[in-house]
């Protein structure tokens, strides 16, 4: 990859992102320049995915073709299962208390093969540099929709070298923010009901860069998840019903982004198998009928702060 310096001239923040690749063992020039569209591109690149910009119909008619003359994925696992697609991208659900830890993180992190948090077989990583350099974006998912839900910077990258790389490039859409102030867009769209996910994308070096608040009606991933793409880890956790305090508002369903609670007989109901542990009912329900409990067979919370513990004793042994 170093040829790419001396034939091209390259932003500053565009040389850090190059140089970072190279670090990583088997990260390869094709990885990056896949990274480098995603992140200089990504309203087209998001618009495209979600069918939404005009260009997707003919640019999805070009990549199935070119796929069917490319060799298979490289991206295979030990036991021989291919990778899917959502291996390469996805989120993981976190709660207002796991997110706002991950943007108040004042020194440098890294916590490797994170499989028992991020249930993928790639991009699982939680590498932070320089973890207090924060950008809120414009979200490529709302801005790529006629009528999207506002406001639109409320996508934060987090870290280096992503944030450079998107403030340079997007100068417009983009602004430098203090950790206290992504703390403060956190609470605030978690009272307008979204959702936080933490984002993981192989070409994005392989590691979380960014927490994006979202909304059924507008995010790509969420509809994907839908759709049968599992894109989305659950949080870990899963809500619960007091019944005895429910007093059958709907509140809570109305919230819910997944779609996960009914009212059945003027009580709430949970379905475990769609809820995935976000918390936003919790604080929606005025009776303090809901909670977030711990549900083993949804997988490990994101907790930074007992995964920075859990590395550190792997560590001393």
């Amino acid at each position: 990859m170093s040829r790419i310096y001396r034939h091209f001239p390259l932003r500053p923040s565009t040389r850090a992102f190059l140089a970072e690749g190279r670090r990583i063992r088997g990260y390869s020039l094709g990885d990056w320049l896949h990274g480098y569209v995603y992140a200089r591109w990504p309203y087209l690149y998001v618009g495209i995915g979600t069918g939404e910009h005009p260009w997707a119909p003919f640019v999805k008619t070009i990549i199935n073709w070119l796929g069917r003359l490319a060799s298979p994925s490289p991206h295979v696992e030990k036991d021989g299962r291919a990778i899917g697609f959502a291996d390469t991208y996805h989120g993981k659900v976190v709660t207002l208390e796991s997110a706002t830890k991950l943007v108040t993180v004042d020194r440098a992190i890294e916590l490797r093969d994170l499989e028992h948090v991020v249930p993928y077989a790639l991009a699982r990583d939680i590498v932070m540099k320089d973890p207090d350099h924060i950008v809120v974006l414009e979200c490529p998912c709302r801005a790529s929709r006629a009528k999207p839900c506002l406001p639109l910077d409320v996508c934060l990258i987090v870290g280096e070298p992503f944030a450079s790389f998107v403030v340079e490039h997007h100068a417009r859409r983009a602004r430098w923010i203090t950790p206290d102030e992504a703390v403060e867009i956190l609470r605030a769209e978690h009272e307008r009901g979204h959702v936080h996910h933490a984002f993981f994308k192989d070409a994005m070096l392989g590691r979380f860069y960014a927490i994006c608040n979202c909304c059924a009606c507008c995010c790509g991933a969420m509809q994907a998840h839908q759709n049968g793409v599992p894109m989305l880890a659950s949080s870990g956790y899963v809500s619960r019903v007091e019944a005895a305090l429910c007093a059958g508002c709907g509140d809570c369903a109305a919230a819910c982004q997944f779609g996960a609670i009914t009212l059945t007989d003027g009580t709430s109901a949970v379905n475990a198998d769609l809820c995935m542990g976000c918390g936003v009912c919790v604080d929606r329900c005025r009776q303090g009928a809901m909670s977030l409990v711990r549900d083993e067979g949804r997988g490990v919370p994101l907790e930074l702060d007992e995964l920075i513990a859990e590395c550190r004793l792997r560590t001393a042994d």
